[in-house]
């Protein structure tokens, strides 16, 4: 047997696994690194959080992504040099933050990269003709194996979408196996880059739950403020404060199809975005303050969480929210938010045991043990019979 497969089996029948989970977003602020210890697998998952840190990037490490993400046309030959570049320094950064927490990286059992998304393309926004669904996350699983001389999961959307799904949100799966509730009907809501919610009922029947996108969280605020008032992102929503919701921008905002398409259903910064602002901004006969620009953003980000729930849970007692992501940490869109569900008490996640920071981190951990120790895995999504694993793995040299 292959000293490589002789590890995997022995990682799979061990009694605790730890799991280094990596998310790097849209928002493109840095990379999440969780060290989770995982006991079991399927609905017997148990984890906790050893220690979490986000690693930010610099403006420097920022630049060579931006050229490409999201983009229609891109230099290919700095696309194909960017994939390895990304996988050393997301490698890079791992070491450090095992050094600083004191930990051997020979202890770790697997790293679950989720990589950095440069292109989300599902089939319902290129509208191509014959091509599926497709998305696009780089740097590289071998290279940050035989860097970190640690096994390696990522590409877990490719799977995803290669048995029909369009490789986001892939939330439904980490949700059910972490947060999963015999006592209560939740609603998980990550406000990333862009906005999305699990629904797991308390029956535990994964057929009921479902995950879906809703539309812009931070991207259009966090690349506004960055444009027009030069910071990363509107701390503690400061500068929207300041402002007021313009009712003639947020109706122009939220008339586009995606807001009445079904779900479950996915979108990205390919759609919103800068350009697609300023067309609303251009539709209307005023002109609109750079703070009631903000103002409105953050409602139009709680308004179509909001609908969407309203629209596709059936509300019942013992139904509670809990929000995640940076959009947890804006007081105006949880205000909106919780004005708009008045009947679902909205927590976070905190209270679960999880950093809200973390989660997105700690769930693509969550899908690399269900790969190396689940025996039975995931039901196909859309119906379809079937079950599958995510993430491909790489080795060490």
């Amino acid at each position: 047997m292959s000293s490589h497969i002789k590890k995997l089996y022995e990682i799979s029948q061990k009694q605790h696994r730890l799991i280094i989970g990596l998310m790097a977003g849209t928002s493109l602020d840095g990379l999440d690194v969780a060290l989770c210890k995982f006991t079991g697998a399927a609905e017997h998952t148990e984890v906790s959080v050893l220690a979490f840190e986000t690693v930010s990037f610099t403006e420097s490490q920022k630049e060579p992504i931006r050229r490409v993400f999201a983009k229609k046309e891109v230099d290919f030959q700095h696309l194909c040099m960017l994939n390895p570049w990304i996988g050393n320094l997301h490698s890079q950064m791992i070491l450090e933050c095992l050094a600083k927490w004191q930990i051997d990286p020979n202890t770790i059992d697997a790293i679950a990269s989720h990589g950095q998304t440069v292109m989300h393309m599902p089939a319902r926004l290129h509208g191509v003709p014959d091509m599926p669904n497709a998305t696009l996350q780089i740097g590289d699983g071998d290279h940050i194996a035989v860097k970190t001389g640690i096994i390696t999961l990522s590409d877990f959307r490719q799977k995803h979408c290669a048995v029909g799904g369009e490789g986001a949100p892939l939330a439904l799966y980490g949700d059910y196996l972490i947060f999963g509730s015999l006592t209560e009907n939740r609603i998980l809501i990550n406000m990333g880059g862009i906005a999305n919610f699990t629904y797991l009922p308390m029956s535990m029947n994964f057929d009921e739950g479902f995950a879906t996108d809703t539309g812009p969280g931070n991207t259009l605020l966090d690349a506004y403020v960055q444009k027009h008032f030069q910071l990363p992102f509107d701390k503690d929503a400061t500068l929207a404060l300041q402002g007021a919701c313009n009712e003639a921008l947020l109706a122009a905002l939220k008339n586009h199809p995606f807001f009445k398409e079904s779900i479950p259903k996915t979108t990205g910064p390919e759609l919103f975005n800068l350009a697609y602002l300023d067309n609303c901004l251009n539709s209307l006969n005023q002109k609109v303050s750079k703070v009631d620009v903000l103002h409105t953003l953050c409602k139009f980000t709680a308004d179509t969480l909001a609908e969407e729930i309203l629209k596709s849970v059936r509300i019942m007692a013992n139904t509670v929210a809990y929000v995640s992501g940076g959009g947890a940490h804006n007081p105006l869109i949880l205000s909106y938010l919780s004005e708009n569900i008045p009947h679902i008490p909205v927590k976070n996640l905190n209270v679960l045991g999880i950093d809200p920071d973390a989660k997105e981190a700690v769930l693509f951990a969550a899908l690399a043990n269900e790969t190396l120790a689940g025996d039975a895995g995931f039901q196909k999504p859309n119906h379809q019979e079937g079950r599958f694993f995510m993430g491909k793995i790489s080795f060490p040299a």
